[in-house]
């Protein structure tokens, strides 16, 4: 770290200033492997993360509109996995997080949130690179995430049980936050659940204190059947037989009777400490009205003792804040493993997050509909468990297993097959659906020259979008008018063409324009009178993006490794 001349705390290290001049590549719709509803504005895209991200900086549907973004990048630990090699030289690894989390943040709408997943070896250095990118005072968390309760032995000197959970704002007095639900931990351990709903142990049903013996409230005196466990009652008729309010007195002859016949039960009565007998807390109408689900029945060493069960209360549940320290069973990486597992029938990605985490991140920073981003997708977690909490999502991976896996188990999770997970909690039956997308190749390649020339895979409409987006225009072509393939204000069009541009051309364009629209006009030929027209602005390709950035790479992976040795990427 280093405290520079702005007084600014910050993080340092080689490469860190040398920008990388990203190429705006295009998304182009692969419908082999779309999937059900497809308008719904779901994506998952494929191709190098921060290529992919780079296009989606020009997507108004999708900048500056995504509420959450999650991402589990690789680690950097030095561990190789089938799917990726995260050992990385640590400034690579910052150089290329950095540029990611630049547009991340750019992606971010005003009250969104982005949670990163990390481990030891790198929460530090990232949570101060993430302090430089949203700012000090939009640092929300560094939750402490429990994956492995029993802890990983192989891990030296002590047995790692966590991971780490980064949470900043894009706008910390934007954001506000949903309380956990029914599944959090302090439901799990103080609650019990049955057939009418959720319940504790209350209050002994046998009245305590002052007023308590059966002379005090006569009416709140009679008999209790236990068999099996399970509570049962006299009848009414059996019960005003106990006592006669014109005498004042208790019936105990009628008390012996019933006594033999319920044999086949255990009568229970109210007595207090000194052999006499006390009361209920309920009169006989509430206890007859709620005896079979009501009473918790508890058989220790002295006998049966009876409990009302308490019931929550409105505020009680079904909420409570989120703690410091994230944790639940259902968090187990173990778990996330099965789950895959159960999908596919073997392991076929190592150590994916477990729904119930995800699902967690997403109720407590979302609402219905809401847009959820994940460019490290590996399995497709994120994407499944937005489509079943209703949530709309783009997930990038650049790997073959976004076709292997994502798009495998959200076939799954669209068909409604995949009941794993989180989908009995929010009662998943199937629906939705998502356009699935390649990343195009590099707009201008080599020839064999040497010299940069369009890429002969671009077609007339993607060399149009790919010129619109370099230009910063949004690619939107009007069907009556050619040349208006897109826009960047109200009255500002451009044409991309291929063909040569004589004056004539413009001429008949400039004969349709209003008086307070423009044109920009890009192409590879033209007359030189062309430029002559005040309302239209002529340029040439590929020379007039030659410098505007870095062309033909493939990618900018956060893995190195062995090409002979590993068969995907994450």
């Amino acid at each position: 770290m280093k405290q520079n001349n702005r007084n600014k705390l910050e993080l340092t290290w080689v490469g860190k200033d040398e920008p990388l001049n990203l190429e705006p590549r295009i998304l182009i719709e692969n419908p082999k492997y779309s999937y059900g509803n497809k308008e719904s504005g779901n994506m998952i895209i494929h191709g190098d993360n921060l290529l992919a991200l780079k296009a989606l900086e020009k997507d108004p549907n999708v900048k500056g509109k995504v509420k959450c973004i999650y991402i589990d990048p690789p680690y950097n630990t030095g561990s190789a996995f089938e799917h990726y090699d995260d050992n990385l030289d640590h400034s690579l690894w910052l150089t290329l997080m950095k540029e990611r989390l630049v547009i991340l943040a750019n992606l971010l709408s005003g009250d969104g949130t982005i949670w990163i997943s990390i481990d030891d070896n790198n929460q530090a250095y990232l949570n101060i690179l993430c302090i430089e990118i949203f700012g000090k005072n939009n640092f929300l968390a560094c939750l402490p995430t429990i994956m492995n309760l029993k802890g990983n032995q192989d891990q030296f000197g002590f047995a790692g049980t966590h991971e780490y959970t980064i949470v900043f704002a894009k706008n910390r007095n934007q954001v506000t936050f949903n309380q956990l639900s029914l599944s959090s931990e302090q439901i799990n351990e103080d609650w019990a659940l049955d057939e009418v709903g959720y319940y504790k142990k209350g209050a002994t049903l046998k009245s305590t204190g002052e007023e308590s013996l059966r002379e005090d409230r006569p009416k709140m005196f009679y008999p209790i059947l236990i068999k099996k466990n399970k509570v049962y009652s006299i009848s009414r008729d059996e019960y005003n037989s106990l006592y006669c309010s014109v005498t004042k007195k208790f019936k105990d002859d009628i008390l012996n009777g019933l006594m033999v016949k319920y044999s086949d039960y255990t009568m229970i009565l109210p007595f207090k400490s000194k052999g006499e007998y006390g009361r209920w807390r309920w009169g006989f109408d509430t206890f007859y009205s709620n005896y079979s689900t009501e009473i918790i029945v508890n058989k220790g060493k002295n006998g049966f003792s009876l409990y009302k069960k308490q019931r929550p209360q409105i505020g009680d549940l079904p909420t409570t804040k989120p703690k410091s320290l994230f944790y639940k069973p259902q968090y187990s990486s173990g778990n996330g493993t099965k789950q895959i597992k159960d999908l596919f029938g073997y392991n076929a990605f190592p150590y994916p997050k477990p729904e119930d985490l995800i699902a967690d991140i997403i109720h407590i920073s979302t609402k219905s509909n809401d847009l959820v981003l994940d460019s490290f997708l590996g399995s497709g977690t994120t994407a499944a468990v937005a489509q079943k909490m209703g949530r709309r999502y783009v997930g990038i991976e650049m790997g073959d297993h976004a076709y292997s896996l994502c798009v495998e188990r959200m076939k799954k999770v669209i068909d409604g097959t995949d009941q794993g997970g989180i989908s009995k909690a929010e009662n998943w039956k199937g629906g939705g659906g998502y356009k699935f997308y390649e990343l195009a190749s590099s707009l201008l390649n080599k020839d064999k020259f040497g010299q940069y020339i369009i890429n002969k895979e671009y077609n007339a409409d993607m060399l149009a979008h790919a010129m619109a987006t370099h230009q910063g225009y949004t690619y939107s072509p009007d069907i009556e008018c050619y040349w208006k393939q897109g826009f960047s204000s109200e009255n500002d069009y451009i044409f991309t063409t291929t063909q040569f541009v004589t004056v004539e051309v413009i001429q008949t364009i400039v004969d349709k324009l209003g008086d307070d629209e423009s044109l920009l006009i890009c192409c590879t030929a033209y007359q030189s009178e062309c430029t002559s027209f005040p309302q239209v602005t002529i340029k040439k390709i590929p020379q007039t993006i030659l410098n505007t950035c870095t062309f033909d790479v493939e990618g900018y992976p956060l893995n190195i490794y062995d090409k002979e040795d590993a068969t995907h990427e994450e």
